[in-house]
């Protein structure tokens, strides 16, 4: 009985998801019509929309490192193929949907638990990957930050003029890590649940492969940017990661609507805001949706697949 229930629960989550991406091409797409997709696409030159795609590619793969350092982290080991097809499929439905303590998490849990992982480890998993996406995100927006300070728009309304006491916040964060890595052995109690602090050789790991990952995303928008805007890539990244940090910080689906207010904010004054807005069209295409239909063929092939073999069964 009560493993039919999981089977129906399995399903029903399975199908819900694939709603739900539907759901999330159908709003984002709602916002413009076809004219404003053809002439977007239309302005940006082939090469430039093949680097993107690549980058894309390359940039989920990199993601992949996740929960890799993941089961080196609770040392357990997993198949790598079956690693990276539930970190691509989490990863787009959680980058594209948002939410993702409850979207990537729950195909997590759906896989991996498939595949005889405990809920115990997975929980472990899904914890040490949502903490390395954060980890990369302040070395690197740290880093940045000091280095080269962009001028906040005072339409945000921050107590800061510049971005540096936010690098500031971010390194402190990034160097209390490492050092916990160092000098705390045992585990720590945090509301209840244990938390242990990984070696430092896996902490640098995780640190290295998310700022690579923010790295291939930033770079996928500003190869599909206007060709005649004045600005340096490192510029950018900065702008880039402000503006997503205030998106993933809301919550809201892919940041969207933050992401591109605070990015027109900032780049208003060296090009038109339609055109920044036809580039960051095309980068939610390539960077959010295009991954998102592949992973919800996934796994609806993987639901088909999981569903006739029980049935066999």
């Amino acid at each position: 009985m009560l493993k039919k229930l999981r089977l129906k629960f399995s399903t029903l989550f399975g199908l819900s998801l694939l709603v739900l991406s539907v759901w999330a091409i159908a709003k984002e797409l709602h916002e413009y019509n076809y004219r404003d997709i053809l002439n977007s696409l239309a302005a940006i030159p082939k090469s430039r929309l093949s680097w993107a795609v690549w980058l894309t590619a390359l940039g989920y793969l990199v993601m992949v490192g996740y929960d890799i350092l993941g089961f080196s982290y609770i040392n357990r080991s997993l198949s790598w193929n079956k690693i990276a097809l539930t970190s691509f499929i989490s990863s787009a439905f959680s980058n594209t949907i948002g939410f993702a303590l409850l979207t990537g998490s729950a195909i997590r849990y759906r896989f991996y638990s498939s595949w005889g992982v405990s809920a115990g480890a997975i929980a472990q998993v899904i914890a040490f990957a949502n903490f390395t996406f954060w980890l990369g995100m302040f070395a690197v927006a740290g880093l940045l930050f000091i280095i080269n300070p962009l001028k906040i728009p005072t339409q945000l309304h921050l107590p800061f003029a510049t971005v540096r006491p936010i690098g500031v916040i971010f390194l402190l964060l990034v160097a209390t890590y490492l050092l916990g890595s160092i000098f705390i052995q045992q585990p720590l109690i945090i509301r209840g649940q244990e938390f242990r602090f990984p070696t430092l050789k896996i902490s640098l790991a995780q640190i290295a492969i998310s700022s690579f990952d923010w790295i291939l995303a930033a770079a996928v928008l500003y190869v599909v940017l206007p060709t005649n805007i004045s600005l340096s890539y490192l510029d950018f990244l900065g702008i880039y990661l402000l503006a997503m940090f205030a998106g993933v910080v809301s919550n809201v689906p892919g940041g969207l609507g933050v992401f591109e207010t605070i990015i027109l904010l900032i780049l208003s004054d060296k090009v038109s805001a339609a055109a920044v807005l036809g580039s960051m069209l095309v980068y939610r295409g390539i960077y959010y949706f295009l991954p998102l239909l592949l992973a919800a063929g996934l796994l609806g092939i993987y639901e088909i697949k999981f569903r006739i073999g029980n049935f066999q069964k």
